[in-house]
């Protein structure tokens, strides 16, 4: 059982920058394919970025492309998420997510965290 944990959410002024963590234990890290979502209330968990095993490959959704970076370090079992000239309407609960093998853009992943909130104030 993979267990998930995300650090670094806050709050900041549009425009700035956060930088999310999440930690997995208890599984082969390389095995797994990440993903970061977020969820606001009242909506669906909608995806944001993932990544695949090797980080050779990573996918964005349009809202968040060109400011959001994906990144893994598979040798501390971490995934990171950069987020850039941040807009009040990113503010939402982020989830970090693992799949087995194979990266989705899709919201059918196998393990989650708690999630991080992270606001952003115009």
């Amino acid at each position: 059982q993979v267990q998930l944990q995300e650090s670094g959410g806050g709050l900041v002024q549009a425009g700035g920058s956060l930088r999310l963590s999440c930690a997995a234990s208890g599984g082969t890290f390389s095995n797994y394919a990440m993903g970061w979502f977020r969820q606001t209330p009242g909506k669906e968990r909608e995806f944001v970025a993932a990544i695949n095993r090797n980080g050779g490959s990573t996918y964005y959704a349009d809202s968040v492309k060109g400011r959001f970076t994906i990144s893994r370090d598979n040798a501390k079992n971490t995934v990171y998420l950069q987020m850039n000239s941040l807009k009040p309407e990113d503010t939402a609960i982020y989830y970090c997510a693992g799949r087995f093998l194979v990266v989705s853009t899709e919201n059918n992943y196998n393990f989650w965290g708690q999630g991080t909130q992270v606001t952003v104030s115009s």
